[in-house]
């Protein structure tokens, strides 16, 4: 794994949950993992991984990921047992 994807990992499991992550290093971690990332209605990507589909929702204005969507995504890295 390339070293800006592992400071993104190791951002997404920081604690307290950090709101500044950008959304595109989330996706390009995802890409890293070899998940199909699509376009969805308005703002939305799904994310296919671990044989599952997960929907998130793109930040707008910011670009910054929020604490709950981050969350989410360690929540689901951490059931498969990604880690940092």
């Amino acid at each position: 794994m390339k070293r800006k994807h592992q400071r993104t990992l190791e951002l997404v499991f920081a604690r307290p949950v950090s709101a500044n992550i950008p959304w595109r290093d989330i996706e390009a971690l995802f890409a890293e993992l070899g998940a199909e990332i699509s376009e969805r209605e308005g703002s939305r990507v799904a994310v296919v991984v671990f044989g599952e589909v997960r929907v998130f929702h793109r930040p707008h204005p910011s670009p910054n990921t929020d604490k709950g969507a981050v969350a989410s995504v360690r929540k689901w890295l951490e059931a498969h047992g990604v880690e940092p």
